[in-house]
């Protein structure tokens, strides 16, 4: 049996332990309710330790919500085992593996350990359960004194939220501590760039050979991802009769959408066709396996390195590089296709969604401005459909007018109701095509009776 005995500012609770040794357990600050409480589950403890037996269903309960200080009072004292602590950088990993396990591609599983590099290097050590708002504003003033822009930083602590909020769901947490820590992603069209076509053209001319050619024109003509999905490409993907092409997608595999068709659009074709007719014979991929080979590594598609050359290719063609030369090359082409096609349907074809494309991809070209300076989007339908009409067909249209009008208004004066004291035979299309009765307009009384049409205001109104 265990005893409770004041102590100071609160109570200790003594009991001899399963090894039949006396000891103590101290609970400053603990009023003698709660300390008889805790004595209770103390020596259900110890019972069910010299038993080697398990715990009341409610002593597990109570066990489970016990804080970290006082359990590690109980473990001290031998009645259980120490809790173990999961550090961040425990969590992190466990949560990184998951996501390979749900099917990442190894390129987005790279992306997720730089990602998340910084908040474990800073708070790795850590038990989750310490992570609090303040450690999110340390993450944030720690890349912004490394120089990090404004939309990297916005991804990594997007990236780190979601690996605490996995955390709550795996019950480690009660709440995610950065769910309101927020910074601005800044405007993502200052890293954008659209590519005329002229442009892509002066690059494919400037290319070495015909695989450098093609891989410029899938990405400029096609809007694939540079390089996985050129790279993934198969000559069995070609249907060169029903003109459509079948995109492998490992970055859409994760999302349920591992493959996407296209059309062969029309300024793709020749660069297509001249691959194929210089492929070799049983060729299986569209690209050689020596660039495959090199390009993918254990990670995904990551050692590629493509960009290097193609910004040497665009130099030669006497161009300024652009900020991100693969991304804007598939975002320009996007930026036309919406110019002439539903945004839904272009989305289908891109591999992402219409909020993705508004904001990260579709961009006004320079043709739509010149386009739409030379019309008139606000002249009426009307006038755009008569405009250079010949006056004969003009006088005859709106004699044609006139007339209609004339027997729309003998036929409103026709349905009027009185004139003076006099009532008028009225026509009651409802009656006389038998969607009411006649004796619908018949009183009780016989006498032939007319309401007066009324709309749906009340008499009366406040």
């Amino acid at each position: 049996m265990a005893s409770v005995a004041k102590c100071g500012s609160g109570y200790r609770i003594i009991f001899n332990g399963p090894d039949g040794e006396r000891k103590a357990i101290r609970l400053p600050g603990f009023n003698k309710r709660t300390a008889l409480a805790v004595k209770v589950r103390v020596e259900e403890l110890v019972q069910a330790t010299m038993a080697n037996g398990p715990l009341a269903r409610d002593c597990a309960a109570w066990l489970s919500g016990v804080g970290d200080e006082l359990y590690a009072k109980l473990a001290k004292v031998g009645l259980v085992e120490a809790r173990r602590r999961m550090t961040v950088a425990e969590w992190f990993g466990q949560w990184i593996e998951r996501k390979r396990s749900e099917g990442l591609c190894g390129g987005t599983l790279t992306k997720i350990r730089v990602d998340t590099a910084d908040f474990i290097g800073l708070f790795g050590d850590m038990g989750i359960e310490a992570i609090a708002p303040e450690h999110g504003q340390r993450l944030i003033d720690h890349l912004r004194a490394r120089g990090i822009g404004s939309a990297t930083l916005h991804k990594r602590l997007q990236r780190t939220r979601q690996a605490l909020g996995d955390a709550v769901k795996s019950g480690l947490l009660d709440k995610n501590p950065l769910q309101h820590v927020r910074v601005s992603a800044g405007n993502p069209s200052e890293r954008r760039a659209y590519i005329p076509t002229a442009d892509a053209l002066r690059c494919i001319e400037a290319a070495p050979n015909v695989h450098w050619r093609l891989l410029i024109a899938l990405a400029r003509f096609a809007g694939l991802r540079t390089p996985s999905e050129p790279f993934s490409l198969k000559w069995e993907h070609v249907d060169w009769e029903r003109n459509r092409l079948t995109v492998e997608s490992p970055k859409g595999r994760a999302g349920g959408k591992p493959y996407r068709t296209i059309p062969i659009f029309s300024a793709l074709r020749p660069y297509l066709a001249e691959a194929w007719e210089l492929a070799p014979e049983g060729a299986v991929h569209v690209f050689p396996e020596s660039w495959r080979q090199r390009a993918q590594g254990p990670n995904g598609w990551i050692n590629a390195n493509m960009r290097t050359t193609f910004r040497k290719i665009v130099l030669r063609a006497g161009l300024t590089p652009w900020p991100r030369l693969w991304h804007n090359l598939r975002a320009s082409c996007e930026s036309d296709l919406a110019a002439r096609f539903p945004l839904a349907l272009v989305t289908k074809w891109f591999g992402n969604t219409p909020s993705v494309a508004l904001r990260h991809y579709v961009d006004p070209t320079d043709s739509a401005y010149e386009q739409a300076a030379t019309i008139d989007p606000f002249e009426t339908a009307t006038k755009g459909e008569n405009a250079g009409e010949p006056e004969a067909e003009k006088a005859a249209r709106q004699a044609a007018r006139a007339t209609s009008k004339t027997a729309a208004r003998q036929a409103a004066q026709s349905t009027s109701v009185h004139i003076g004291n006099e009532k008028q035979s009225l026509p009651n299309p409802l009656r006389d095509c038998g969607i009411l009765p006649n004796i619908a307009n018949v009183n009780p009384c016989g006498i032939r009776t007319y309401v007066p049409p009324r709309g749906l205001e009340p008499l009366f109104s406040d």
